[in-house]
């Protein structure tokens, strides 16, 4: 950097000169500048249609609850009881309606059993002190076996085997009482212990209800469960000793064919049944006609619907929003605000001025109008290979559900909507009615070709809509990257790089510039400073000579 001196000799203000000079040179810098704001805008413009898709192909995937990609969403079912307190039904994965009459005779019961007398030797025995402490002071039984087992009934009505897991070793001198038994809830073997403080007894329940085949449901091992604890072997044994319950099943008759089950819970050709009380209120052991219960179902047209339309609302919305992007207009005398111009504008005139300046950056984009015109195409057009009809009143026909106009989703008639779909609510109700399967086949039907890509013609609109989303969204990621995206990964990211590039050496001619134009004045006010310095000695010469 130069020697700078001000404007003392000239009387010239030097400073001012040279800022008014910088700011002429620096307008290719405010454009360099403004450039890069566009680009960032444009950017950041790109990302919040990729979120767009993204949430739409998110919205109409298998991920989404109640969905239109998920076939739980069309095998919705409404399913009602006669008798609601006696026995309820629900739809699981069935795609067929069902009429049912069930009569209970019995409910099925878990296996129990409980200590035959109080475990307590005398009225001091603290069920939280350590075990060792309560045997040498005689207020339990003692026992030598330190290990025990607990085998249950399952899930599936067997009786668990012996394994490591239903295996316990009992560490008397660590343990109290109430910790064996956290212990052996802890362990999720299928059975719930507890001691009773009030009745100084241990209670054992299956949490799994059934018979295991007439056998036992509860088998213990080891004298600290039958000695100390005085629990019996097995449920059997404590049944027959009247200090336990035997496991059973549940008994009833479905469409007059009796039969059982080791729950009360249980599913039947895709729909799960519940029994709460025996309908058989004799207690005879024959159900008659007045004491069956009736299930019957029917498709849930209107949860069905509401799952369509709000697809048909998130692609309403996804394309009005890119359509407004992409129609929006480019005010090209709006460019973005420098730092100088800001500083003179009160914040309002910035916010109202950079609406402007951003609007239309992706006017007319190619990949935003490429991807909505192959997502209307692919929602418009018909699935190949679909045959299934429903039966369209109001045209006294049946009518093919291969496409979307079909069964009552058409493009709206007004041309400002640019694509939106609308619905004729009675006409895709009736077809949701009359054939729901075949309408979560025109959505979500895939077939592949024999290179692994799909087969537009032949896929469902949900399946073809999220491949067409999905390349949408790697093309826009291609121009515009994503968040975590450093800038040589996409397309603008270099773009931007390279106006940094050129910012950064613009920087650094401009200081060049500056430092030329001082070293100028400078040497100009050098050479004034000369020339008086001389005038003056000339002066002073003439006036010794007189």
């Amino acid at each position: 950097m130069s020697l700078r001196i001000g404007g003392l000799a000239s009387g010239m203000d030097i400073d001012s000169l040279v800022a008014k000079l910088m700011t002429a040179e620096r307008i290719p810098l405010d454009k360099l500048t403004q450039k890069k704001q566009i680009l960032e805008w444009q950017r950041d413009d790109y990302r919040s249609m990729n979120t767009l898709l993204y949430d739409l192909k998110n919205f109409i995937g298998v991920t989404q609850t109640d969905g239109v990609g998920r076939k739980s969403t069309f095998t919705k079912k409404i399913v009602t009881s006669s008798n609601e307190s006696a026995v309820s039904a629900k739809n699981i994965n069935s795609t067929v309606d069902i009429t049912s009459t069930i009569g209970v005779k019995q409910l099925a019961e878990a296996a129990s059993m409980y200590s035959k007398q109080d475990i307590r030797l005398s009225t001091n025995f603290d069920p939280n002190n350590k075990l060792d402490a309560e045997i040498s002071a005689g207020n339990i039984r003692s026992f030598t076996d330190t290990t025990f087992t607990i085998q249950v009934i399952q899930a599936d009505g067997t009786l668990s085997p012996v394994t490591s897991t239903n295996t316990f070793t009992v560490d008397t001198a660590n343990q109290s009482l109430n910790d064996v038994i956290a212990e052996i809830n802890k362990r999720n073997i299928g059975v719930s212990a507890f001691y009773d403080s009030m009745t100084g007894r241990v209670s054992l329940v299956a949490n799994h209800t059934g018979d295991v085949a007439g056998q036992p449901e509860i088998v213990l091992s080891g004298d600290f469960l039958t000695s100390s604890l005085q629990l019996d072997a097995d449920n059997v044994q404590a049944a027959n000793n009247t200090v336990g319950n035997l496991g059973k099943n549940a008994v009833f008759v479905i469409n007059g064919m009796e039969t059982y089950r080791n729950s009360n819970t249980f599913q039947i050709n895709g729909y799960e049944y519940t029994l709460k009380q025996v309908t058989d209120s004799n207690g005879d052991g024959i159900i008659s006609s007045n004491e069956t219960v009736t299930i019957s179902s029917k498709t849930d047209t209107d949860a069905i619907f509401d799952s369509i339309k709000k697809f048909v609302d998130k692609y309403n919305e996804t394309i009005d929003k890119i359509n407004s992007k992409i129609s929006e207009k480019r005010y090209r005398d709006y460019p973005p605000l420098t730092d100088a111009q800001k500083n003179e504008m009160k914040d309002k005139e910035i916010e109202l001025w950079e609406e402007k300046a951003k609007s239309g950056l992706l006017y007319n984009d190619n990949i935003l109008s490429s991807g909505l015109n192959q997502m209307r195409l692919q929602i418009y057009d018909s699935v190949d290979g679909l045959t299934s009809t429903f039966y369209d009143s109001a045209k006294n026909a049946d009518i093919t559900i291969n496409q979307l106009a079909n069964i009552g989703i058409t493009t709206s008639s007004n041309y400002l909507d640019k694509g939106k779909l609308v619905i004729d609510e009675a006409k895709l109700k009736e077809a949701i009615s009359q054939n729901p399967m075949a309408i979560y086949e025109l959505f979500n039907k895939e077939v592949k070709n024999a290179d692994g890509s799909l087969n537009f013609k032949q896929s469902g609109i949900v399946t073809r809509l999220e491949e067409v989303i999905g390349q949408t969204i790697k093309n826009i990621e291609v121009k515009a990257g994503k968040s975590y995206y450093t800038n040589n990964q996409y397309t603008l990211g270099r773009l931007l790089d390279q106006v940094n590039s050129d910012i950064t050496d613009f920087e650094e001619r401009l200081k060049q510039i500056e430092d030329r134009y001082w070293r100028q004045f400078t040497a100009m006010e050098q050479a004034i400073n000369q020339s008086n310095q001389q005038s003056m000695y000339l002066m002073q010469q003439f006036g010794m000579g007189q």
